[in-house]
């Protein structure tokens, strides 16, 4: 594929490889190469291992586990390339780290995902291609341009696909697991054809949640729980046993774009009353994952329509609006 005449270049760091390489496959680019590794004493070294310049380079990676490592070798493939003389470069982050740190909830508090936007633009990012950002705002924190890519039209896909809910949408309900998501969820029952409901929680300290109340009606229904994140599964798993004990559902799938999964959170969700979780894959699932209820969708398409049409200089409004 070229871009301005020129074939473009796509690189990867080490976690985000398999959905490099998935993205290129639909590109019908070969995965560009470049070389990672690291001393002894940690510091990360990477190398290009072909020219780049005047090329439209996109690196892609992950800033998942380990968070402040793929951060780094991102900020240094992006290095690289500027001063092998590319001749533009997209950070590619399908999970952006440090996300939900966008915001000063109590004094001398740090917020972080501008700061990892300040090293991005310092590095030589000319331009941030991602998916699903916890909070809509971090968009501003860029003065750089971002393109924020959108996970739901796959939910959306995969749910017609299973359930076709059109045919008798009174059994079916999605519901928000917190307040904070009801955005999102609202705009995912509007294309399912589903009613919306909302599980109210207080969460007394990060990472425990107690679940207060369920908001709607979901007695005898199948709801579709909806999240950006799960990271240590707590909420989701509190909020699908008040659904069944509190509100009387008949069952509870799941749903969310970014699968964390700290602290053996996959044991918790194998335990729990939710029947499925559905997770794209922009974070690999954990290597110890020997669990049958996560399933995962590939974000490779959506990205690489994405890239197509940023190195072809035109519009990728159905990449982030998920036009169908």
């Amino acid at each position: 594929m070229l871009a301005n005449g020129r074939p473009i270049k796509v690189f990867s760091g080490k976690t985000s490889r398999p959905l490099a390489e998935d993205i290129c496959r639909e590109l019908g680019v070969a995965l560009s190469n470049n070389s990672l590794s690291t001393f002894a004493d940690g510091e990360i070294c990477v190398w290009m291992d072909e020219t780049v310049r005047g090329r439209d380079c996109f690196v892609v990676e992950s800033t998942c586990k380990p968070v402040n490592d793929n951060l780094m070798a991102m900020l240094i493939n992006i290095d690289a390339l500027r001063r092998a003389s590319a001749g533009r470069i997209t950070a590619v982050i399908p999970y952006y780290g440090y996300a939900r740190q966008d915001r000063k909830a109590k004094g001398r508090d740090p917020i972080t995902s501008k700061l990892v936007a300040n090293m991005l633009t310092a590095a030589g990012a000319d331009r941030v291609l991602t998916m699903d950002l916890h909070a809509a705002q971090i968009q501003g924190f860029f003065d750089i341009p971002l393109d924020h890519l959108s996970g739901a039209p796959l939910f959306v896909d995969y749910y017609m696909d299973k359930f076709n809910p059109t045919v008798n949408h009174e059994d079916f309900v999605a519901v928000s697991p917190d307040v904070g998501s009801v955005a999102r969820t609202r705009n995912f029952a509007q294309q399912v054809h589903m009613d919306l409901a909302i599980v109210d929680k207080r969460r007394p300290k990060a990472n425990v949640s107690e679940v207060m109340n369920v908001i709607g009606d979901v007695e005898g229904k199948t709801c579709i729980m909806l999240d950006d994140i799960v990271d240590t599964a707590g909420s989701l798993c509190n909020a699908a046993k008040a659904l069944i004990e509190v509100g009387g559902a008949r069952e509870v799938y799941a749903c969310a774009t970014h699968g964390v999964l700290s602290n053996n959170a996959w044991k918790r969700i194998e335990d729990s009353v939710i029947k499925e979780l559905v997770l794209l894959d922009t974070i690999p699932l954990p290597e110890d994952y020997a669990g049958t209820k996560i399933k995962m969708l590939s974000v490779a398409p959506i990205f690489a329509r994405a890239i197509r049409h940023i190195a072809d200089e035109t519009s990728i409004s159905d990449c982030i609006f998920g036009a169908r």
